[in-house]
């Protein structure tokens, strides 16, 4: 099947030849007269498929030339990198078409954003916090919205916005076409569907979890970190093989403590995007491994978020995560677009759970290779690996919650006040007396002598 059997207009037609795409994916092919139709969709394939196409190609056919303000088209993603990316996507595939797209997201300036959308958009691409954001403050108004696309849902309620789709839910009007698409399908996803979505057509292309065939998956039974590094640097020599890869690790302070090492290693080769870096630190990172003028990004999950990079020789995963789902998006950042895609996972024996947790979703093995013998296995541990020390004689000693604390001590005697209540003025009265008259001032001073 080609893209000629599709019925597709003339515009959409030069865009594709533009782009040099000739067949669709069988995502895109199942997806599109559905979408089209106007049901609620629940699409289920292999991250690396092609679903942003999927689901734009049929909205881009039936979205009518509007001079309204307010936007008809809603896309929710999980980060900031993502609203860049399918925002791009749909400015190429709009390239022959009179519409508007703004991509929206948090960590930037919010008014530059509400001057946007005052401006007057079709298409709004957006993360569901700043989303929310615009929402409640009046200046986006969503009550024109016709069709709500939720991609990478499985992530998004991964990273704990369940909360704030259920706000956008409320403000969203009722009569709408609600399109989902995911790499894997979690009892979360499958509540929301639930929930929201009323008999949606369900399109699987693989089974949630299987990877993609044209990647291969082997992987290293390493004992620490310095290990690893050692492990990992010894790969990397080979740049012919190694040009361009992704690494991934377990969180933000482990990300800049590789990418140190390998300031060291691979000097001006490597860059490093996670959470606490500014948005244009991550998207020029993104950009120059893009270009080629980095080989290495050392990332978090952050990056495994849906993001496309041609061309990604190799996945390695540094830490072996402890979602298998995560695991998945991961491996899905090579071998894009049928291209010959390679993964590679180093696990520690406290990482043994995880690994087995993958390979119980993929319903296979991953091949084991042995260390070569010229990597050296360190015996240095980083302070996360070391065993936590306890006193010799008593291990299992615990601080006593209502002993007091060491700035602890006793009051002073003359500070040590009785509460003594309402007898307390009676005491005095009967220590100092009352005078007999008024002038009379040293009545107490003689009576106490």
């Amino acid at each position: 099947m080609t893209f000629n059997d599709l019925n597709l207009n003339t515009p959409l037609y030069n865009a594709l030849d533009d782009l040099g795409f000739t067949a669709p994916t069988p995502i895109q092919e199942e997806s599109f007269s559905v979408v089209a139709s106007g049901k609620d969709v629940v699409g289920i394939a292999q991250t690396g498929t092609g679903k942003t196409l999927a689901y734009m190609l049929p909205i881009l056919r039936n979205l009518k030339y509007s001079r309204q303000e307010n936007p008809r088209v809603l896309v929710l993603v999980p980060t900031r990198e993502l609203v860049v990316q399918v925002v791009s996507e749909i400015e190429k595939f709009s390239k022959y078409i009179n519409n508007r797209v703004l991509g929206v997201y948090g960590g930037t300036n919010i008014n530059t954003q509400k001057q946007a959308v005052a401006e007057g958009q079709d298409i709004i691409v957006a993360t569901p916090g700043r989303l929310y954001d615009l929402a409640v403050s009046r200046v986006l108004q969503l009550k024109s919205i016709q069709k709500l696309v939720i991609d990478e849902v499985d992530v998004m309620l991964d990273l704990g916005f369940r909360h704030q789709l259920m706000n956008i839910f409320d403000v969203l009007p009722q009569r709408r076409q609600n399109i989902m698409f995911s790499a894997t399908m979690t009892k979360d996803v499958d509540d929301l569907i639930t929930d929201f979505f009323i008999n949606p057509t369900k399109i699987s292309i693989a089974v949630s979890g299987t990877p993609l065939e044209n990647i291969k998956q082997e992987r290293y039974d390493v004992p620490n970190f310095y290990t690893k590094v050692n492990l990992l640097e010894h790969l990397l020599r080979d740049k012919d093989t190694f040009s361009r890869v992704l690494i991934f690790v377990a969180y933000k302070k482990m990300a800049d403590r590789l990418f140190n090492q390998f300031e060291e290693m691979f000097p001006n080769e490597s860059c490093v995007i996670h959470s606490n870096k500014t948005q244009n630190y991550r998207l020029r990172s993104i950009e120059q491994f893009r270009e080629g003028e980095n080989r290495l990004l050392i990332a978090t999950d952050v990056m495994a978020r849906g993001l496309d990079i041609e061309g990604v020789s190799h996945v390695i995963n540094f830490d072996t995560p402890d979602y298998p789902e995560n695991y998945m998006h991961r491996i899905g950042r090579t071998g894009r677009a049928e291209q010959e895609g390679h993964s590679i996972l180093f696990s520690t024996e406290k990482e043994q759970e995880g690994l087995e947790r993958i390979e119980a979703l993929m319903q296979m093995q991953i091949k084991t290779l042995d260390i070569p013998d010229e990597v050296e296995i360190s015996t240095e541990l980083i302070e996360e690996e070391r065993p936590q020390i306890r006193e010799r004689n008593n291990p299992t000693k615990r601080r006593d919650e209502d002993a007091p604390g060491p700035a602890f001590h006793e009051k002073k005697e003359k500070n040590q006040k009785e509460n003594l209540g309402g007898s307390y003025k009676f005491k005095i009265a009967a220590k100092y007396k009352k005078p007999k008259t008024r002038g009379d001032k040293n009545y107490n001073r003689r009576n106490k002598k």
